[in-house]
């Protein structure tokens, strides 16, 4: 008996959101998704019943909070970062032929669907446990404890935060089947815009709790000091300090560069078999595979920082080589250090006196972290073209179901599959690589709100391909013979 048919009566009977029976409207797709979106939002002020609320604001994941989701405290702690971890291992195992799942047979379509679901029920419980049980950085609160119990208080935590996370697998399903878009594209971009906006207009009481406009309308009127552009300390409080010009011009750099990298495409000519004078083009995108295998680079980042925090609390004798960990839980040396991606300017700028650590070192983990994100960024690019049916065999597939033909070739899958192999492979590399690129470098320049590169990177491109998934939707409602050509729901 294979693997299949011992699973198939557990897979197959994991619960979900039911399909919708035909076309979907699009205003109600509308509802669908601003309703989802405010369950989100409301679900991120859920506070966790047991802890201190002083611990809320001390978020483990720290900037990669920004492309987990979530938020620190509450009963979405998770975020998506169960979801991400179990499309990695599926990718993987996918990409190693170790499933044995064909995506285009119905059945394996609903055990890879069942699989996918226990994979991110069991990524949950294996994330939460730790941070309750073995890390301590979900603490129970000392009142609570003694009253009734540090075991059942640290369970009730534990159960909040399981259940969290499955209440963004959901989520993402009734966004991905009754709205527009994806849940975990909407859920970045919230968390993202969140914290653009309070970049930005935030009021601080403290210094350098404000935003960016906040804190230039007070040093223009004269409520703050401001040392003179003429030196260095002056130039520095621009760039870096306050001014926070470097992060302006950073966050306006990666806006456009993402854009125009979007709209960046070979486009292959296509003509309609049986109508005639029915054209068409089929877009091969510079960043063809998106920037989400972005998110599966840094979740193995995120889970090899994650696993050493809890090594750190857990194991009062870890050899100095494999990491040496500060007060604040971010690792000074060791192997963890190297590995950890650089978040901040202040991180590589040892010039400015904040880095703590030799020259080489720094380097060395720069280093590190480009080849981590650009030969990563390239690798699960791949991955995520062929396990989406988007490499030039699926996609040569595509064309011929849909009775559409590339001019000026025989109508065979295999020639069409030759003529997209000229432009996909190579692309796909491309795109991941200068994705990863780019990321690297809005960390270590700074983005406005202390944004990750990589969320701002992925709330840029989920935006504008949420745009043009919209504007697909207004057109096949207005044409309802387009949404039948194409497939739409």
């Amino acid at each position: 008996m294979s693997w299949k048919e011992a699973a198939e009566p557990v897979l197959t009977r994991m619960p979900g959101v039911t399909r919708p029976e035909g076309h979907v409207p699009f205003k109600r797709k509308l509802a669908w998704t601003a309703g989802v979106l405010m369950v989100y939002f409301f679900l991120t002020n859920v506070f966790l019943w047991g802890m201190p609320q002083a611990e809320a604001g001390q978020d483990i994941f720290g900037n990669f909070r920004s492309i987990l989701a979530g938020e620190q405290g509450t009963i979405l702690q998770v975020g998506i970062g169960p979801i991400v971890t179990a499309s990695i291992v599926l990718q993987l195992l996918g990409g190693a032929g170790l499933l044995g799942l064909d995506t285009n047979d119905p059945r394996d379509q609903v055990l890879y669907q069942g699989l996918q679901k226990l994979l991110v029920v069991v990524m949950t419980a294996l994330t939460a446990f730790p941070m309750v049980f073995l890390g301590g950085f979900l603490p129970p609160s000392p009142e609570l404890a003694a009253v009734y119990g540090e075991t059942t208080i640290q369970t009730v935590i534990f159960a909040q935060v399981f259940i969290g996370g499955i209440f963004i697998l959901f989520l993402d399903e009734i966004v991905s089947k009754w709205g527009v878009g994806s849940g975990i594209g909407l859920f970045i971009i919230a968390g993202v815009s969140q914290r653009l906006m309070g970049g930005l207009f935030a009021w601080g009481g403290l210094p350098g709790e404000a935003g960016i406009i906040p804190t230039w309308f007070s040093i223009l009127f004269g409520q703050t000091s401001f040392p003179s552009l003429l030196t260095g300390e002056g130039l520095q409080e621009l760039l870096l300090g306050q001014g926070a010009l470097l992060a302006i011009i950073t966050t306006v750099f990666i806006f456009v560069v993402v854009v125009y990298a979007e709209s960046v495409r070979v486009e292959v000519p296509l003509s309609h078999a049986r109508v005639k004078g029915a054209r068409g083009r089929f877009p091969v995108k510079l960043i063809y595979a998106s920037v989400l295998p972005m998110i599966l680079v840094r979740a193995v980042q995120m889970n090899i920082q994650f696993l050493g925090r809890i090594m750190d609390a857990r194991w009062a004798g870890m050899p100095a080589w494999l990491g040496v960990y500060n007060s604040q839980g971010q690792p000074t040396g060791g192997l963890f250090y190297y590995l950890n991606p650089i978040q901040t300017p202040e991180e590589w700028m040892w010039w400015l006196g904040e880095a703590g650590q030799a020259v080489w070192q720094i380097m060395l983990r720069v280093g590190i972290d480009l080849t981590v994100m650009i030969v990563g960024g390239a690798i699960f690019a791949i991955f995520w073209v062929e396990t989406t049916n988007m490499g030039p065999e699926a996609t040569a597939r595509q064309i011929q179901n849909s009775g559409m033909q590339i001019p000026g070739f025989r109508q065979n899958i295999g020639v069409y599959e030759k003529v997209l192999g000229r432009y996909i492979p190579q692309v796909t590399v491309i795109g991941g690589a200068l994705v990863g690129l780019l990321a690297v470098m809005a960390n270590m320049l700074g983005t406005i709100g202390a944004v990750s590169g990589t969320g701002l990177l992925l709330a840029v491109s989920i935006t504008y391909k949420l745009y043009e998934e919209i504007a697909e939707e207004q057109l096949m409602e207005m044409h309802p013979m387009m949404r039948e050509m194409f497939g739409g729901r």
